[in-house]
């Protein structure tokens, strides 16, 4: 009786840290999918001449993804340790190349490229609005 005892004081005691866990980055949907826009936007400008990254729009988009992740609990090094972890880019990198190739994109045809961004700044996307036609 009293294993049973102390098994339930220290599972009452542990709940609370067990309850406010927080999740990877990645399954924060609204940072891994702001994130997501703006690694595709970079992708597209850089394989698209006569498609520009709006940098200062992308900086501003990572400034509030981090304010955000910040207000949500996460600190500043474990945001550092999401974005520059191999891990997580790998993951990131497969998950565009994946994204890109059911849109019609082809890294062996670069104007797959530039169609693909033209019709994301037609739409005004999340991908879209990172972006400027030339």
């Amino acid at each position: 009786m009293r294993n049973l005892i102390v098994t339930c004081a220290t599972c009452l005691l542990l709940l609370p840290t067990m309850a406010t866990a927080k999740p990877s980055l990645r399954d924060v949907k609204e940072i891994e999918d702001p994130l997501f826009a703006v690694a595709l936007a970079k992708e597209v400008s850089d394989h698209c001449d006569s498609i520009s990254a709006r940098y200062l729009k992308g900086l501003t988009e990572l400034r509030r993804l981090r304010a955000r992740a910040n207000g949500l609990g996460y600190t500043d090094t474990e945001i550092r340790a999401y974005i520059g972890s191999d891990k997580e880019k790998t993951r990131m990198r497969a998950k565009g190349e994946r994204f890109l190739a059911q849109n019609g994109v082809s890294y062996e045809k670069t104007e797959t490229f530039c169609t693909f961004g033209r019709a994301e700044i037609k739409k005004n996307s999340a991908i879209g609005v990172l972006l400027r036609a030339k």
